[in-house]
């Protein structure tokens, strides 16, 4: 799931924008929500410093103290991987506006097609990113790998269970494994678990438990285990992991 956050101070834009937006998502079948939109700069970096979007659609002039460019500024300092899109009237900000790692220049009045065509590239962008996201097979459908807590077979199926919901694909097992960077480890048959979103693993049961909550685990498989522990503890063992040896 794609989130996007939308800014800009003035209100009849802002709603133009996000039904725009609604009607790419729904045209081109893109699993994505407008998560947030405000007309207040100070509103959005609050927001800001409890949520890290994937997508931010910015205005440069809120006619305020704080301009679109001061808001890229701090959100860069906190997340280098976010999507950020300037949109504004004044066409001397373009340059200027780059400095952000700015993925796209939209100058007002923003078109339905010219806001389809960034979006689609958008998409097209994150397809080549592997490092940060992963876009399933069926569809679009787009996970930022470090929300992923592990990946489970079952059957034809991969399940992608995720910080806030399960997603479900068909493909190979083998496939996902590969296109996975290296803090994601093969720990049994059926499950690739995010080394990073470990906190305790249970060796007398097998047993993995996730983000410090009890109900979300996965196992390691006999076959998998040595070697699973010792690439475990070569390179991603941590203080504030715990190993059990009894439960």
């Amino acid at each position: 799931m794609l989130n996007f956050v939308l800014c800009d101070d003035n209100s009849i834009i802002l709603e133009r924008l996000s039904k725009i937006l609604e009607s790419i998502f729904i045209k081109h079948d893109i699993e994505a929500c407008i998560l947030y939109k405000t007309t207040n700069p100070k509103d959005l970096l609050k927001y800001l410093d409890e949520n890290s979007p994937n997508v931010l659609i910015l205005d440069i002039d809120f006619k305020s103290h704080i301009s679109g460019l001061d808001i890229a500024e701090k959100i860069r300092k906190k997340d280098k991987n976010v999507y950020l899109i300037f949109s504004t009237a004044h066409l001397e900000y373009g340059l200027v506006a780059y400095k952000y790692k700015t993925f796209d220049y939209l100058p007002k009045p923003i078109t339905s097609e010219r806001l389809e065509d960034t979006i689609l590239r958008l998409l097209d962008d994150i397809q080549g990113n592997t490092h940060t996201y992963i876009r399933l097979d069926n569809n679009k459908t787009i996970i930022k790998q470090d929300t992923i807590q592990y990946i489970k077979k079952e059957g034809m199926k991969i399940i992608f269970h995720t910080d806030t919901r399960d997603y479900n694909t068909y493909s190979s097992f083998l496939k996902v494994s590969t296109s996975l960077p290296k803090n994601f480890v093969r720990c049994h048959k059926s499950y690739i678990v995010n080394t990073d979103k470990i906190t305790n693993i249970d060796v007398k049961t097998n047993t993995i438990y996730l983000n410090n909550n009890q109900e979300n685990k996965c196992y390691i498989g006999p076959k998998y285990k040595n070697n699973f522990m010792e690439v475990f503890k070569n390179e991603y063992f941590s203080n504030s992991m715990e190993c059990n040896k009894h439960s």
